[in-house]
């Protein structure tokens, strides 16, 4: 299966019952976070520790058997501009190679600002820095993952 183009065809290849999970990928963490089964509100999971690329997906995985997913969103790092930079080669090189593993659907999801987005929020609600280095990553995969399901919502 390709990388889908639009995210608004997700749904149709999904089975009933499964949830789509976010990915937010950085350099040394990858966040997660799940949608429930109707695509309406989307949960932060867990925050992987990055290792080499074959035991980051083994930890992927076991989410992903856990909580049923039917596809995955993954964050695309564009630059401010719009423009593509080494981070998004990363991001696409990841999904490419997830895709050789196991024929699934995945999209991107616009990212930016979304780290900063969950940073204020946090900091508005006093979290200190300690706590907001421990949920930041999965909550912006959370915000990644909101903003398909509010697309495919509307």
């Amino acid at each position: 299966m390709p990388i889908l183009e639009d995210p608004k065809t997700l749904p149709q290849f999904i089975e009933s019952g499964q949830k789509l999970m976010g990915l937010d990928l950085g350099t040394k963490t990858i966040g997660l976070a799940v949608s429930d089964t109707r695509f309406k509100i989307a949960t932060p999971l867990e925050t992987i520790k990055r290792n080499k690329f074959t035991k980051d997906t083994q930890a992927l995985r076991a989410f992903e058997a856990t909580h049923n997913i039917g596809a995955l969103v993954i964050g695309l790092p564009l630059n401010m501009d719009g423009s593509e930079g080494p981070r998004v080669q990363a991001s696409r090189a990841f999904a490419r190679n997830l895709l050789l593993q196991k024929d699934q659907p995945i999209v991107f999801w616009d990212e930016r600002l979304s780290t900063s987005a969950v940073t204020r929020t946090l900091i508005d609600a006093d979290m200190s820095r300690a706590k907001r280095a421990n949920v930041v990553d999965k909550m912006a995969a959370a915000y990644i993952l909101q903003g398909v399901l509010d697309l495919l919502n509307n």
